[in-house]
């Protein structure tokens, strides 16, 4: 998959078959969109593509929004390109681009620099300075400029948006297994690790300390996970705590994984965690002693889960 950052930066000259949106978690209900594109190019023998915004439009007009998105832009590639779509658009949203007519949008844009030969949009997209424009003007423009336009039904549409809500809930939630469902994949967590207080590894279930840089990704509730991680092309399987560490008395919010039989030094590398289930919610114990008693049956309660 080619990865263009800025309509401005695209340079390719063949037509392509596109679809417009954030697609933020690119979840089961997106997928039904985004396959009807890649597969309209293949029997075109045409590209296929997205153009996607980042930041996230909300973030830019709704400045106070406080917006958790379920993907980073790096994780949205990655989902992407797994699902073989050709070229990925990252257009930066601004107060000015949003500010552009429908006319400039879609002839200055989407057919003479994208090249783009159909448009496959929902029923309910609205595009252009203050949103005026809808599916009705993009099929007139289509007409005009010599360009197909495939409607997405209300059907698939609602479906979409019931997909992105439900997933939010149950990741807020800590119903780890629900969103998975809809997402159509693991939920991730993809972050740096750093070096931590040192805890795990005096309790002897040391941990990889994840430091996530984007401050909208979304985390899930605070308790104890069963998650695992592909590293240097192997599957590793441990335990997650996101939270507080109230049994040391702590007050910052940490993400830490304890990978079962593994050694190897992780320290500053960036690796993803995909998210399998809850064990529990976080709690204060009244020992280190009685903490280790837990952790230990929680690796007990997570290896019986992956046995399954």
């Amino acid at each position: 998959m080619t990865t263009v950052h800025s309509i401005s930066k695209y340079t390719a000259q063949e037509p392509i078959v596109i679809t417009i949106g954030t697609f933020d978690g690119v979840h089961i209900g997106h997928r039904k969109i985004l396959e009807k594109v890649i597969n309209h190019a293949k029997d075109a023998t045409l590209k296929s593509a997205v153009l996607t915004f980042f930041p996230h439009p909300r973030m830019v007009l709704q400045k106070d929004a406080d917006i958790k998105l379920l993907n980073t832009l790096e994780e949205k590639k990655v989902i992407l390109n797994k699902m073989g779509l050709d070229i990925l658009v990252v257009h930066p949203f601004t107060i000015e681009f949003s500010r552009l007519t429908a006319t400039e949008f879609v002839r200055d844009l989407l057919v003479n620099k994208l090249r783009s030969k159909k448009i496959v949009i929902g029923y309910d997209h609205r595009f252009g300075r203050n949103r005026t424009a809808n599916i009705n003007d993009l099929i007139a423009f289509g007409n005009a400029l010599d360009f197909g336009v495939e409607e997405i039904p209300a059907q698939e549409i609602d479906e979409v948006s019931v997909s992105s809500t439900k997933i939010r809930k149950s990741l807020e939630e800590g119903d780890v297994q629900t969103a998975n469902e809809y997402l159509g994949y693991e939920y991730m967590l993809t972050g740096t690790v750093k070096k931590g207080k040192g805890l795990g590894r005096k309790l002897e279930y040391p941990t990889a300390n994840i430091v996530i840089e984007e401050s909208y990704k979304l985390i899930p509730k605070t308790g104890s996970y069963i998650v695992k991680s592909n590293i240097d092309g192997n599957v590793v399987h441990g335990m997650m705590n996101i939270g507080f560490n109230p049994t040391v008395n702590g007050t910052k919010k940490t993400i830490e994984v304890h990978f079962f039989d593994f050694k190897d030094d992780l320290y500053e590398r960036t690796i993803q965690i995909d998210m399998l289930n809850r064990l529990r919610d976080e709690r204060k114990f009244d020992s280190l002693g009685a903490l280790k008693e837990q952790l230990k049956k929680d690796k007990m309660d997570s290896l019986r889960f992956i046995s399954k």
